[in-house]
């Protein structure tokens, strides 16, 4: 299941938050990191540009004053040899000055009577005498500090496209970031976060109960409880999916605001909420559970006024186990519990359940197994008339006969196949088998209990189709047996469903009437053919006045609204002639037969003749009221 956080201060409409952005907090610090690292490494980049720039135009200009040098020594060399050859230089021949220049490598070397006004590329010519007599000058090359000049403008530029692209490079990267970083909270708000209330989810509250667990103190109980809420299928149908929603926004309000501090509030799914709750005692857990449910359960207004149900399952630790999967597992148990025995409770955990969840799932298990080897049985109880007792029509009854176990009630394989949801293959496999029975029976109807799980399922109008079709027994001698559970649990898809079931022919019975929330609305509104009144009342008859006027008030109910009614569970002949006294149309229980075989039925019916009346049980003649044996259940 899934679990939530609830708020750090009371009053507060947002989860804490802190835990639950580590990700994302790992993206920032990750960007920061990145972009520590660019800033450094662009303005190394710029540096390293400049020096390198620097230093290469300090290597050209060294380069062409070495250049420099070289030239003038080669052209002292030079003017020394012309004047060993030549000592008078008055009149130097211009082919002469051609061979200086090629023997020095000075480009336009010429002889000037006067240097140039301020030139330094200059150098004087002596005769023997030691008189100048002109001077030397020359076009100055710089090749290495030209080239430099050259690249330097390209150089400049490069650098500031470098420079630029880590400027951008560092923009888009924070931008980047920022998006993921963006993303990653996102992606965490959805992962540990309810969409629709704003409470954590189930991951979250794991996490919660992971931590408050390992921070338990010796002193101190830890639990983990779970809130399932009644009714959501009638909110939807009476307010539609938008006021559902703020339904469940305004109970999560409340639960924050009702809810103490510290508490860890969690939606599971749409109808389940979870706490965890650290507290010095298991008084101080319960009083917490109890303020959530009865939070939940009080009247909401959306549009009109919506009423919630919530049961809650709780356990502890250290008493009820030590890990969050421990917890959890048995906190569903017990919520399992809390739902069986009524709306409204809540359930702690104990160590019988265990036991019962070992028993359900050895159920679930051999069910399995049983269904493909179709090791179930059918048998059928006699219904007799009122009048003259003769049998009428029969009762479908389901039976498994496990190799180890034995009999096996279907009041419990039953509310398993449902769980397990393989209630549709049982359903069908009972009305094949009962219809196909019936065929045989000329002038019999035969009644098949109907789950509400069958009755939610759409396919359930087409399968009956499908089964009279192929038994070829007419609709009219098939009576369905709805209990009042499917009426409540969704009444609005239980009457769409009996209209269908209706048109195909076959009759419909209210079954167990009075067992549970009777509404004579139900009787006014869906149509039913037969009252069915539960055996409860019958069993009272022998200690309570009230029984037999409660029966003669629903027997003349049923019979203003032309209805047929069938009382169930008759024991004794007094019994008999009180109920056949009050109007009862059709009676069934031990006095006239018990369940048993199809062969031993068609025997039983074989000659049409009224049912000789049986012993009671060993209990009504100790003077207490006869009760079924537990494997005597209905298949439903």
């Amino acid at each position: 299941m899934d679990l939530s956080e609830a708020t750090a201060n009371r009053g507060s409409t947002q989860p804490a938050r802190a835990p639950r952005w580590r990700g994302a907090i790992g993206i920032g610090r990750g960007e920061t990191a990145i972009l520590k690292m660019l800033s450094p490494l662009a303005i190394l980049v710029v540096a390293a540009t400049l020096l390198c720039g620097a230093f290469g135009f300090l290597l050209a200009r060294q380069a062409d004053d070495s250049f420099e040098r070289a030239n003038r020594q080669a052209l002292r060399g030079a003017i020394e040899a012309l004047q060993a050859l030549s000592p008078d230089l008055v009149n130097v021949d211009p082919n002469a000055v051609r061979i200086l220049e090629s023997a020095s490598g000075l480009k336009g070397l010429r002889l000037v009577e006067d240097p140039p006004p301020g030139a330094r590329d200059v150098h004087s010519l002596i005769d023997a005498k030691g008189r100048i007599v002109g001077w030397f000058t020359w076009e100055v090359e710089r090749p290495a500090t030209a080239m430099i000049a050259q690249i330097l403008p390209v150089a400049v530029l490069a650098m500031l496209l470098l420079f630029g692209f880590a400027v951008l490079a560092m923009r888009q990267l924070r931008r980047f970031a920022s998006l993921v970083a963006d993303s990653m909270r996102e992606v965490h708000r959805l992962a540990f976060e309810d969409a629709d209330t704003g409470l954590p989810n189930l991951h979250r509250m794991r996490e919660v109960a992971e931590q408050a667990l390992a921070e338990r103190q010796p002193n101190e109980v830890v639990a983990v409880a779970l809130i399932d809420l009644g009714g959501r299928d009638e909110i939807d149908e009476a307010i539609g999916e938008a006021g559902e929603r703020e339904v469940f926004t305004e109970i999560a309000n409340r639960l924050r605001r009702d809810v103490p501090a510290g508490v860890t509030i969690a939606r599971l799914r749409d109808d389940a909420f979870g706490l965890v709750v650290r507290a010095p005692d298991v008084g101080r857990v319960l009083a917490v559970v109890e303020v959530a449910r009865a939070g939940i359960s009080r009247a909401i207004w959306v549009d009109r006024v919506v009423q919630v149900n919530a049961s809650a399952g709780l356990a502890l630790a250290p008493r009820d186990g030590a890990t969050r999967e421990e917890l959890t597992r048995r906190a569903n148990l017990a919520l399992l519990v809390a739902k069986q025995r009524g709306r409204g409770l809540v359930v702690q955990f104990s160590p019988e359940m265990e036991g019962d969840f070992d028993d359900r799932r050895f159920i679930k298990r051999e069910l399995l197994r049983a269904i493909a080897a179709r090791s179930f049985d059918v048998h059928y109880q006699p219904i007799v008339s009122a009048d003259h007792r003769r049998v009428v029509g029969v009762e479908a009854l389901l039976r498994w006969h496990h190799p180890v176990r034995g009999a096996i009630p279907p009041s419990l394989f039953v509310r398993v196949a449902e769980e397990a949801g393989l209630m549709d293959q049982l359903g069908a496999f009972v009305l094949r088998r009962a219809l196909a029975d019936g065929a045989r029976w000329p002038g019999l109807y035969v009644a098949v209990n109907l789950s509400p799980v069958q009755v939610r399922d759409r396919r359930l109008v087409d399968l009956l189709r499908e089964v009279l079709a192929e038994t070829k027994i007419s609709p009219a001698r098939v009576v369905l047996e709805i209990t009042e559970g499917v009426l409540i649990d969704d009444p609005a898809t239980a009457k769409v469903r009996l209209e269908e079931l209706r048109r195909l022919g076959v009759r419909l019975a209210l079954d167990d009437f009075g067992s549970g929330y009777s509404s004579l609305s139900y009787l006014q509104r869906l149509p039913f053919d037969m009252l069915k009144i539960d055996r409860g009342f019958v069993a009272a008859l022998d200690q309570s006045a009230n029984a037999g006027v409660i029966i003669q008030a629903i027997v003349t109910l049923g019979r203003a609204l032309g209805l047929s009614v069938l009382i169930e569970g008759i024991e004794t002949e007094e019994q008999r002639v009180v109920l056949r006294l009050a109007g009862c149309n059709e009676m069934q229980g031990y006095l006239f037969a018990k369940p048993a075989a199809a062969e031993i039925i068609e025997r039983l019916v074989a000659n049409g003749e009224p049912l000789p009346l049986m012993a009671p049980p060993a209990a009504q003649a100790k003077g207490r009221p006869g009760r079924l044996e537990p494997f005597e259940g209905k298949a439903s």
